[in-house]
């Protein structure tokens, strides 16, 4: 029996996606090349953008109208609202944290074969690259308001540091030169172990310098942080580094500070640019990208001239640009969306061409 795996969502949905291959191949699966070879197809999918919902949508019913007797399976971070919009078209729809369950919903499969470890302890079928994503956590506690994220993947949970090191430490030594490590909030990272009767606290900052102890020759990133709790202990750590790439993706979402408290993200403009003056001065070649809603209820013109201004002064090196759509669940959507769909893509035809501009002046 062949699968075939289809992701839509961000590195987080990468990463699974491998523990998924994983779990199916240890139940004696085999990947197919194409769809069209699969006897059962995994979608692993993202409710944060409504256009994502309905790409999978589509996705679905083409190869519904192909294939009738294929089996389709749903997971990822979906909210409830859509879990019903697919509960005809698929068959088993389960949770990312569920994937031990996975070939337990399956009926042609053992019950011998069933994992039962918690999901980020299985090994994952790694792509055949340099480089390799390492969840360090699962889940958020920010709840943004325009975001699903704590509603689909649930609070913050942090990894064991000895199973992030114990997986790296493998991978290093299969040749990846490349160590992605991932979370909704990487900061934010907090695992408690007891050590000799003894509680200890491990940070991210802390995690950072385990890892970069590791012999070897190789690079860190992460992906995400959040502006919030950016702290001066992380940026001298980057800074200090031999192994972490300086490079940093700090999502500022919008520059009004109007806009900022609607969006629940817990700090000002005023903090982003202190915070972005501060890791300039301490890691002078550092590179900077970023995540822009334009288009947020309530947006007025002066708002969005707030963000096309904090763009001028921050000079992203890349910037990742969506406009807002609603998504059900959320406090966003209680609020009114008062800006026009052709307002929200002129702004964000503004802000992409701005950014060209850019690239274009520092090459």
């Amino acid at each position: 029996m062949k699968y075939y795996i289809m992701t839509y969502g961000c590195q987080m949905n990468e990463s699974d996606s491998e523990r998924i291959a994983a779990v199916l191949e240890n139940a004696e699966l085999s990947p197919a090349k194409t769809e069209d070879e699969a006897d059962f197809i995994i979608i692993n999918m993202c409710s944060v953008r409504k256009k994502s919902v309905d790409k999978v949508f589509k996705k679905i019913s083409i190869i519904r109208a192909k294939n009738k007797k294929v089996k389709i399976a749903l997971t990822g971070c979906i909210l409830n609202r859509d879990k019903k919009k697919f509960k005809k078209m698929t068959d088993p729809i389960f949770r990312i944290d569920e994937l031990q369950k996975l070939p337990k919903l399956l009926q042609h499969i053992t019950e011998n074969k069933r994992q039962t470890t918690h999901y980020l302890k299985i090994i994952p079928k790694y792509k055949k690259s340099n480089s390799a994503y390492i969840p360090i956590m699962t889940g958020c506690n920010n709840f943004c308001s325009y975001c699903v994220v704590p509603y689909t993947r649930g609070r913050e949970v942090s990894r064991p540091d000895k199973d992030i090191i114990s997986e790296i430490k493998k991978l290093l030594k299969k040749g990846k030169k490349t160590i992605c490590l991932l979370g909704q909030n990487v900061n934010s990272y907090n695992y408690k172990q007891t050590t000799d009767n003894k509680q200890q606290k491990i940070t991210f900052p802390r995690l950072l310098k385990k890892l970069e102890k590791l012999p070897g020759n190789f690079e860190i990133t992460f992906l995400t942080s959040h502006p919030k709790d950016f702290s001066d202990e992380l940026i001298k750590i980057i800074a200090k580094s031999e192994k972490i790439k300086k490079y940093i993706h700090l999502p500022v979402q919008a520059g009004s500070n109007k806009i900022l408290k609607k969006m629940n993200r817990n700090y000002t403009r005023e903090h982003y640019l202190k915070l972005i003056d501060k890791i300039k001065n301490t890691i002078p070649d550092v590179e900077l990208s970023t995540d822009i809603i334009v288009g947020f209820p309530g947006e007025a013109k002066k708002d969005f001239k707030d963000t096309v201004d904090l763009v001028k002064e921050v000079k992203f090196s890349k910037a990742y640009i969506n406009k807002y759509s609603p998504r059900p669940g959320t406090a966003a959507e209680k609020l009114k969306d008062n800006v026009v769909k052709k307002e929200k893509e002129r702004r964000e035809k503004i802000l992409r061409s701005f950014f060209i501009k850019n690239k274009h002046d520092r090459t």
